[in-house]
């Protein structure tokens, strides 16, 4: 498949409870990044990358999202939305959006801030053969994240979650690229979720991509907080400009 080819969901369903007071009346994925929702940084880093068809999981305040970008031309996207009538989790989200799929297709998180190379990571899924890359990054302390554990080829064998004590420190970054078949492996309209219902039951058909990137989940005030500090010393990382 041609890359111009490729698609690309955003999850972003999420309420963002932890960001309270700032979530009150607005989904978490539109906070700002200085002058721009996080969302339409996202937004604008794959169609960088060129991948323009685009499709965005909702849960929460859909239409404060569809108002706001429409259907993505203003930003030289073309988005579909996809409306969860309950939360689906993870997992649900993408069988939700299963219509839109039609080959290899990226997965992003729409709550964190990034600067991921994509084509890098496309690049990477298209030469190790597996059904799924999922970019991984060691951080100083993945407590209270989703920890992955390699084996000395690289290969992931397990998943540890929020652990107490750390083996690897490379966290999951919820950033992948998918083969549609991974779908089949998830239950329609039901809630799911990537890491724990998926991946630990395909692990052979796994593969891990490292990266370095700058990579901030944005869900509490003070990572919120740190992510807009960070932008605001290097704005150009993330298409800003101040």
């Amino acid at each position: 498949m041609e890359r111009k080819d490729i698609g690309a969901i955003i999850l972003a369903g999420g309420r963002g409870m932890r960001l309270r007071p700032l979530t009150g009346n607005m989904p978490k994925p539109m906070v700002p990044i200085l002058d721009k929702p996080v969302l339409q940084l996202i937004v604008s880093s794959l169609v960088r990358a060129g991948i323009t068809r685009i499709a965005v999981t909702l849960g929460y305040l859909p239409e404060r999202i569809i108002s706001y970008f429409g259907d993505g031309s203003r930003l030289g996207a073309k988005i579909s939305y996809f409306t969860e009538s309950k939360p689906l989790g993870t997992a649900g989200a993408l069988k939700n959006a299963e219509s839109f799929i039609n080959g290899t297709f990226v997965v992003m998180s729409g709550d964190a801030l990034t600067d991921l190379n994509v084509k890098s990571m496309l690049d990477f899924h298209q030469s190790a053969g597996g059904e799924v890359t999922m970019a991984v990054k060691k951080v100083k302390d993945p407590r209270g994240m989703g920890e992955v554990i390699l084996d000395g080829s690289g290969k992931i064998v397990r998943f540890r979650e929020k652990p107490e004590r750390y083996e690897s420190g490379l966290v999951n970054t919820g950033m992948y690229v998918m083969e549609p078949e991974v779908l089949d492996m998830i239950p329609p309209e039901r809630e799911s979720d990537l890491s724990r219902d998926v991946f630990p039951f395909m692990l052979d058909k796994l593969r891990a991509f490292k990266t370095d990137c700058y990579w901030s989940d944005i869900g509490t005030l003070l990572s919120y907080y740190r992510a807009n500090m960070d932008a605001a010393r290097k704005p150009q990382m993330f298409g800003l400009s101040v």
